[in-house]
């Protein structure tokens, strides 16, 4: 069954404020390498920033993201964007490629999205993506995990991420018939223009669902508050710890 985030998707606050997101994405896009005349899959396309620079390369691109709102952007900037979690994917052998970025820790179970990556390529075809890894915004969760306990509530119960290691993640991977051609594990420290503050309300709805309405403020400070020390750098810019997960791997011909 698929486990969904009650993160609530703003399109205009997210381009406002999470533009990071597509940006960090390059490195991802260049391994994808997208070819005049392919058919590609974006997942979890969000408001399609990195979809158009598909389309751009000569690609006819599909995009799909669970959040309404996040595919009414997409589809304003004329793309072809469906309403469609992760975990149901509704395409048989249609594409040259699936690629991701900044959304695969979202879905979740993770075997599921899989099968449906599979079955939607074509023989032969290329997986490519990047995804929150192992130890991904550790800091931030410690913070989160210490503020909700106070309250009686389990942070890591509440989490809608899923954070593999290259290990675990070449291992589902190939379990659902993939050859992983390249697959890595690595840091990437995140400058966070908007501050954390930002953040928080992009991606941490989940923690702060439980709370009462007059709670979440003060929760919400705390974990402020426990992060500073951390997280801001002498200058005073926020800089998340990231850590990301890219591969490629390819469909069984």
């Amino acid at each position: 069954m698929a486990e969904l985030s009650r993160q609530t998707w703003q399109a205009r606050r997210y381009a406002a404020t999470a533009a990071f997101v597509p940006a960090g994405g390059a490195a991802v896009l260049a391994l994808l390498a997208p070819q005049q005349g392919e058919r590609i899959l974006d997942l979890g396309c969000g408001d399609g920033a990195l979809t158009k620079e598909i389309a751009a390369a000569g690609a006819s691109v599909v995009a799909v993201d669970a959040a309404p709102d996040m595919v009414a952007a997409a589809r304003a900037g004329g793309l072809d964007a469906r309403v469609m979690p992760g975990q149901s994917l509704a395409f048989e052998r249609e594409f040259d490629a699936v690629f991701s970025n900044a959304a695969l820790h979202w879905m979740r179970p993770p075997e599921t999205v899989l099968q449906g990556v599979r079955r939607a390529l074509k023989p032969g075809g290329r997986f490519v993506a990047e995804m929150g890894g192992h130890n991904n915004i550790a800091a931030i969760m410690v913070a989160v995990a210490a503020v909700l306990g106070r309250r009686g509530l389990n942070a890591p119960a509440l989490s809608p991420w899923y954070f593999p290691s290259a290990l675990a993640y070449r291992a589902k991977l190939e379990a659902a018939g993939f050859a992983v051609t390249e697959i890595s594990l690595f840091g990437r420290p995140t400058v966070l223009d908007s501050g954390i503050d930002a953040w928080l309300d992009n991606f941490a709805e989940d923690f702060f669902a439980p709370l009462a309405a007059a709670e979440r403020a003060a929760a919400r400070t705390e974990i402020v508050d426990l992060l500073r020390p951390v997280l801001v750098d002498e200058t005073g810019t926020w800089i998340a710890d990231y850590v990301r997960l890219r591969f490629r791997a390819v469909a069984p011909k």
